[in-house]
């Protein structure tokens, strides 16, 4: 049998392994603290008008040439959307040279309400109509297309 000095030796070199054990696994395990975090997504809108399908030549003009009273004339855009949502295409034309061309000439397209995805590439036919009764001379106006993010 053993004595008692000997167990109370035993049992106080358990416990001081047993807290020095504890006391190493705490120094090993890492002290995790939350903190919670919160932000906006910010929606990037781009539109990018090319005069050829492969989206590489920026178009900034379009050059109707001479027109034909009553005719119809079709030029071929593409459109790509370059940021970050979806879009949803539009068509606005106006600030016309002289004013009083807006009463013989007319301009519509193909793509309205068209949905472009991000990183996606269509055509569009803008179509100028010119009427029978168009006084002659030369015009102008401003086309703008516009990217509105959808859902």
């Amino acid at each position: 049998m053993e004595s008692p000095k000997s167990n109370l030796a035993i049992a106080f070199a358990l416990a001081l392994a047993a807290m020095v054990t504890t006391a190493l696994v705490a120094g090993l395990l890492p002290a995790i603290q939350t903190i919670q975090s919160s932000g906006n997504v910010r929606a990037t809108l781009g539109l990018g008008v090319y005069s050829d399908s492969s989206c590489t030549v920026s178009l900034s003009s379009i050059d109707w040439g001479e027109v034909i009273l009553g005719q119809n004339y079709t030029r071929t855009i593409y459109l790509k959307n370059l940021g970050n949502v979806k879009v949803t295409l539009s068509m606005i034309y106006g600030n016309w040279t002289p004013s009083s061309a807006s009463n013989y000439l007319t301009l519509t397209w193909n793509r309205e309400n068209a949905i472009l995805n991000v990183g996606e590439s269509i055509s569009a036919n803008l179509i100028l109509t010119v009427k029978s009764n168009a006084q002659g001379g030369s015009f102008s106006f401003d086309i703008s297309i516009i990217a509105t993010e959808t859902q």
